[in-house]
């Protein structure tokens, strides 16, 4: 089965302590969902069109367990403290084998 990894890329900010109360609550949930942070934080070099902008890289066993983690209450009640306080791209992808 093919590892799964999910990627968040945050195009902006604007409330930084609502950020670091989601960080507070989404850190466990996601380690108890079974992931595991590979990177985090900013860009070091961006190429062609990328955006220089705050990155996050997990990397779980399976989709399944992916999905399922962020379905979980305990990575809801992250979001619900989030809010609207930052702007992000977040997607689950299948590695390959």
């Amino acid at each position: 089965m093919a590892k799964a990894y999910w990627i968040a890329c945050y195009r902006s900010i604007s409330n930084p302590a609502a950020l670091a109360d989601y960080a507070k609550l989404a850190g466990p949930a996601i380690i108890a969902g079974g992931g595991r942070f590979l990177a985090r934080g900013g860009t070091a070099k961006t190429y062609e069109a990328g955006i220089d902008q705050r990155t996050v890289l997990i990397e779980f066993p399976s989709v399944a367990q992916a999905i399922a983690a962020h379905d979980s209450p305990g990575y809801q009640a992250a979001l619900a403290a989030l809010g609207n306080a930052a702007e992000r791209d977040m997607r689950i992808v299948e590695g390959v084998d």
